[in-house]
């Protein structure tokens, strides 16, 4: 082993400063990275070796005598025909220290849409690296181009805990030379990308080397810090938030209640709270008609009253009859505590779009745009420009092709209330559906 493979065990493993939020929740995580990097036999690993897979559903997944591990995630019947991952499959496991909920996301480039679903509820994603398929033995490697993708959009999705796996190393002359190489590889792209890494970890998932239990080789490939399930037991879940006003999209309106003790006779508007806090006493707007009431009462999704905060159901009943629908918004009065804090609508907007449709985004064209419960025209006024995922560079662009990602203006043809991105996922997010199709086709984030 040489002196520059030595020297990295004390610094392969780092931590992104996690503040307050909960580290007791279940995690809810994704695997990504390119085609065949063994994203499926990961979770297989995980699935097997924390003892969450029963016997028989064991036995079902042999191949001439052997485990294969990723059958227990491939589930469709082209999956298990083609040996790739093309839905999203989700499962769960638990430790003693936490629960987790996995996403398998499909590595080829044409499944990204699939990927970014996944993505965009998650609190961490773990993106794999095979080894076998990189120039492992030169410094200053190419990583491959899915692998630049899958991490620029988990960025854009703002996911806040990213972990770089090195797979099969198992499979490899010199584990450390490769490990030490390509985990060089892998920060120089996040420093220039501005990706916050979590952690660079080796493994095998084949083997089941630093996965879930240590390698019987002590300090294999130069690596001395926790295996990847004592990384994710640490992690904290997306915090909600809480801090900003209230935003609540409403997505059921219960007309009339049976039970006349909780809603007081009144309408119920349900839905999930996208930001801030609501009780009994706020003074709330209706957006977009712009009406005032004062919240009388405030039920949990078990139709008990109280305060309920952001990313938890709740139905609302106002103190007098407004008129509210499904699409509608709750907004934080003027006279709140909180404001508007900058929940200005608007008609004109700049994001960036991760093109998802099978036809290209041109300018001029007419989408439905989804934003929380509420469907608005969205004309694509100008693509800016397109973001070059091996140089980083923005480049001019008169389309935007499948799979791309570029910075565009669009012009609604009614406002909506929202926010940056990166101050509120929900807030500042956009689903862009063609009109003759009804395909998703975009994923719209907010500058």
């Amino acid at each position: 082993m040489t002196t520059a493979t030595k020297s990295i065990a004390a610094t392969a493993y780092s931590t992104v400063p996690s503040g307050k939020n909960d580290t007791q929740s279940a995690l809810k995580f994704i695997t990504c990275g390119s085609v065949d990097d063994g994203k499926s036999t990961l979770i297989g690993r995980l699935l097997v070796d924390t003892r969450a897979v029963l016997q028989d559903h064991l036995a079902g997944v042999q191949r001439q005598g052997e485990t294969d591990l990723a059958l227990l995630t491939d589930g469709l019947s082209a999956e298990r025909e083609q040996g790739i991952t093309i839905d999203v499959a989700y499962r769960y496991f638990s430790t003693e220290n936490r629960k987790f909920i996995i996403g398998d996301a499909p590595g080829h480039e044409q499944y990204t849409r699939n990927m970014v679903t996944a993505a965009s509820s998650a609190d961490a994603a773990v993106v794999l690296v095979d080894a076998t398929k990189l120039d492992w033995a030169k410094a200053g490697l190419d990583l491959l181009p899915q692998t630049r993708r899958h991490s620029l959009l988990l960025k854009l999705l703002r996911v806040p805990s990213i972990i770089f796996a090195v797979n099969k190393l198992d499979a490899v002359a010199d584990a450390a030379l490769a490990f030490a190489h390509i985990r060089s590889a892998l920060l120089a792209f996040a420093e220039s990308a501005g990706l916050s890494v979590t952690a660079t970890v080796p493994v095998s998932a084949l083997k089941g080397w630093n996965v879930v239990d240590a390698p019987a080789e002590a300090n294999w490939c130069g690596y001395g810090g926790p295996t990847l399930l004592d990384i994710l037991e640490q992690l904290p879940v997306t915090a909600a938030d809480t801090g900003l006003p209230l935003a609540f999209p409403v997505q059921w309106v219960e007309k009339f209640s049976s039970s006349s003790d909780t809603s007081q006779g009144r309408r119920v508007f349900w839905g999930r709270v996208a930001a801030g806090g609501v009780q009994a006493g706020d003074t709330v707007r209706v957006f977009p008609s712009g009406q005032s009431a004062t919240v009388a009462q405030v039920l949990d999704h078990v139709r008990q009253p109280g305060a309920v905060a952001a990313g938890h159901s709740a139905g609302i009943v106002l103190d007098r009859e407004v008129d509210v629908s499904r699409g509608d918004w709750l907004l934080a009065g003027a006279d709140s505590q909180a404001g508007d804090a900058g929940l200005t609508p608007s008609r004109e907007l700049l994001g960036t779009v991760a093109w998802l449709d099978d036809e290209a985004l041109v300018a001029g064209r007419v989408y439905w745009a989804l934003h929380g419960h509420r469907w608005v025209k969205a004309k694509v006024k100008r693509i800016v420009h397109r973001l070059d995922i091996n140089t980083l560079a923005e480049e001019d662009a008169s389309q935007l092709e499948p799979n791309a990602i570029g910075h565009v203006e669009l012009a609604l043809q009614e406002p909506i209330a929202a926010l940056p991105f990166a101050r509120s996922r929900v807030l500042g997010s956009l689903i862009l559906v063609d009109t003759a199709t009804h395909k998703t086709s975009g994923a719209l984030l907010l500058h």
